[in-house]
C-alpha cells in the first residue's frame, strides 16, 4: 500500500510546517497555528471535464 500525498500548507494559515496527526490517518497538525485539521477523500465526481467549444474547460 502507497502512502497518500501530505498537504503543502496550512488551510488556515498558509505556513508549511505540518507533522501528522495522532488523531489517525488524514489528522495533520499546524506547528505554527496550533491547530488540527482532518482531510479526507470523498470520491470521485460523477460529471468529468470536457472541451467548451471556446477551446476553455466546462462542466459536461
Amino acid at each position: 500500500m502507497s502512502e497518500r500525498a501530505a498537504p503543502f500548507y496550512c488551510p488556515y494559515c498558509g505556513e508549511e510546517d505540518l507533522r501528522p496527526g495522532e488523531q489517525g490517518p488524514g489528522a495533520w497538525e499546524c506547528v505554527a497555528c496550533n491547530r488540527g485539521f482532518a482531510l479526507k477523500f470523498q470520491g470521485l465526481l460523477a460529471r468529468g471535464l470536457a472541451a467548451a467549444d471556446n477551446g476553455g474547460d466546462d462542466r459536461i
